[in-house]
């Protein structure tokens, strides 16, 4: 991961670079970097707030159609990985893929994949980790975001970060394609999981406990009639607990 490399001083969006870069048959594990972003992006087309101060990347996949899943899964589970290893903060996962630290939002994962028939063309990943970024300066997220510096009480460099956000992605996606159920991992990072929360769709809102999620990563919802129902990251527009 990482190899190559392409940083930019500022883009619009890490996400349609990187797409770019698969158009001109970038091999797997390219990373496009960015020091600011003007138009970012996470789920559900909402914006990303992606100024200076932040690591913001998208990584260039070219996984089989049965590990295309599960992408979403080991992105998040690398920054859990690298956050612990540069500071010594634990974080959690929020289903799906939000990273938390206290109870805010420290990072968000988008994963876009374009098929070729039943073949995988490609997966990219995107995330945004909030590394200096000082949340009360926009006050859009002053509310629900936090960055690492912020719970450290000191600035850390976008490299310590960096490098092993880099080597956890390796261990996890050579994890992945040897077969090792990953989302075993992921599942126990994950501080959905026993919540009474509130899940909307478009048209739809279903309140239960959250019971766990299966393989491929879709949440297992109790829902108050008794009911479990399984529910698709893409058909979620919001999770509140």
């Amino acid at each position: 991961m990482g190899r190559p490399l392409l940083y930019f001083p500022r883009v619009a969006s890490t996400m349609d670079t990187a797409r770019r870069e698969v158009e001109r048959s970038a091999a797997e594990g390219t990373v496009v970097m960015a020091g600011e972003q003007t138009s970012g992006r996470g789920r559900q087309g909402r914006t990303w707030l992606s100024p200076e101060g932040g690591l913001a990347l998208s990584i260039i996949f070219r996984p089989s159609l049965s590990h295309l899943t599960a992408i979403a899964m080991i992105v998040p589970l690398a920054v859990v990985g690298a956050v612990r290893r540069a500071t010594g903060l634990e974080t959690g996962i929020k289903w799906p893929n939000d990273v938390l630290l206290c109870g805010k939002k420290l990072c968000g994962v988008l994963v876009e994949s374009g098929l070729r028939g039943r073949q995988v063309d490609y997966a990219i990943a995107g995330l945004g980790i909030n590394v200096n970024l000082d949340p009360n300066a926009w006050p859009e997220i002053a509310e629900i975001a936090i960055s690492l510096s912020t719970a450290l009480g000191r600035p850390l460099t976008v490299e310590e970060v960096l490098c092993p956000l880099l080597e956890e992605l390796d261990r996890l996606y050579l994890a992945l394609r040897a077969g090792e159920p990953v989302h075993t991992e992921w599942q126990a990072h994950l501080e959905t999981i026993g919540q009474r929360v509130t899940v909307r769709g478009q048209g739809w809102q279903e309140e239960g406990v959250a019971e766990g999620v299966d393989p491929n990563g879709s949440l297992l919802l109790r829902c108050d009639n008794g009911t479990l129902r399984r529910l698709f990251s893409g058909e979620v527009i919001s999770l509140r607990s």
